[in-house]
């Protein structure tokens, strides 16, 4: 298996409410529209998609569970260039609907960084390192 994802799937409760926090909210560009069943944002890398929780826990198989804890013991990352865009990515995200979990502070790995959750509740750490550097498309360079 090559060592790539593609696409990214969180399964929403209310895929209209979803598809505005994203689109609308923080920006993500898409062409879909929700009643098409399934939303396709374009990222860097990858693709995020929104998809109706029960009808993924559906297709996982006919028997498969769809509850959640809160925790569910992933995060999804967006990592800046500078610690005033993490500041402004948090607070965009508030106005569109977002809780903050964390807010931005120094952390101990030596960055910068705050989490907020979206309207289901999936966490997103926003990240500033002095130390990351990015591709022309925007996607960090691991070492």
């Amino acid at each position: 298996m090559e060592p790539r994802i593609h696409i990214v799937t969180l399964g929403v409760r209310d895929l209209e409410r979803s598809t505005r926090f994203y689109k609308d909210g923080l920006g993500f560009p898409t062409t879909r529209k929700p009643d098409a069943g399934i939303i396709f944002f374009q990222t860097g890398g990858c693709c995020l998609a929104l998809y109706p929780v029960e009808k993924l826990a559906e297709d996982v198989g006919p028997d498969f569970p769809n509850e959640r804890a809160r925790f569910s013991g992933i995060t999804l990352a967006h990592n800046t260039r500078s610690k005033e865009e993490v500041d402004a990515v948090l607070a965009r995200a508030e106005r569109a609907g977002a809780r903050i979990e964390k807010p931005a502070q120094d952390v101990f790995w030596g960055g910068y960084s705050g989490y907020f959750s979206d309207p289901d509740g999936y966490l997103w750490e926003v990240a500033y390192s002095d130390g990351w550097q990015f591709n022309p498309d925007g996607s960090l360079i691991i070492d």
